[in-house]
């Protein structure tokens, strides 16, 4: 679970066939509506190509279609996510709850490799981006069977993980880490991420809601270098050059 940063944000409505939905997405996130893009303030804008967060030269937004290459099935089998979702011998597709969603690329993944997967964020800016994407998706002939398999639910995964009504197969955890100091461009749109939700504030009651869902096992993704999820050991990970999957196996 993150906790909410509280930052100054305006909604644009640079699409003016989306109007009337910019004015709904503003009256719910409690937004001031815009015509202009300001120079300083960061802006959750609606734009031809879809719902952008924006802030100076920066830019944000989910966008499906940027991730097709990932998703064909000989590079779909060496996703260390997809790896460790599966294990070793299943042969079914799996119930996987992603409570910590974010803009939706990890379940994309587990989506195409044939997963159903609950999504849960509790940020709602980035939950509208989510859900935003997933509508796009939803029209391309090339996703719009992939994204069926996925359920977004805004709000807190703690919560939601106790009142799942189902026994999952699995649970990943990608609890937000601190963006490295660099100046490569995907450490500055982490950041930009950053200014409305901050790194995982509890934990440990992430990490029990999870345990208390039983799922057989659950992922944690962390930094390569980075410490356990809560102080808790996994049975083993799986490591790639910047990040790594940690697994416990609780059946």
């Amino acid at each position: 679970m993150a906790e909410a940063v509280k930052t100054e944000l305006v909604l644009v409505c640079a699409a003016p066939e989306r109007r009337a939905e910019a004015e709904g997405l503003a009256a719910r996130l409690g937004l001031t509506l815009s015509d202009a893009l300001p120079q300083d303030a960061a802006a959750l804008v609606f734009e031809p190509e879809g719902l952008t967060l924006r802030r100076g030269a920066l830019s944000v937004r989910g966008d499906f279609t940027q991730m097709l290459p990932r998703l064909r099935t000989q590079n779909l089998r060496s996703e260390l996510l997809v790896r460790a979702v599966k294990g070793r011998g299943a042969s079914r597709p799996l119930r996987v709850v992603d409570a910590t969603a974010g803009l939706g690329e990890d379940a994309l993944l587990l989506a195409a490799a044939g997963h159903t997967v609950q999504l849960f964020e509790q940020n709602p800016v980035i939950a509208a981006m989510l859900r935003d994407a997933l509508d796009r998706a939803a029209q391309d002939a090339a996703l719009s069977e992939i994204v069926s398999r996925m359920c977004l639910t805004e709000g807190d995964s703690v919560a939601g993980l106790r009142q799942l009504g189902y026994t999952p197969d699995v649970v990943v955890l990608d609890p937000m880490f601190p963006a490295r100091r660099k100046s490569g461009l995907i450490g500055k749109k982490l950041q930009l991420l950053q200014m409305l939700e901050r790194p995982c504030a509890d934990e440990e009651a992430l990490l029990q809601a999870a345990i208390d869902a039983s799922p057989a096992k659950i992922i944690i993704k962390r930094p390569l270098k980075g410490p356990y999820l809560a102080g808790h050991k996994p049975g083993y990970s799986l490591t790639g050059k910047a990040i790594r999957y940690d697994v416990i196996a609780l059946r």
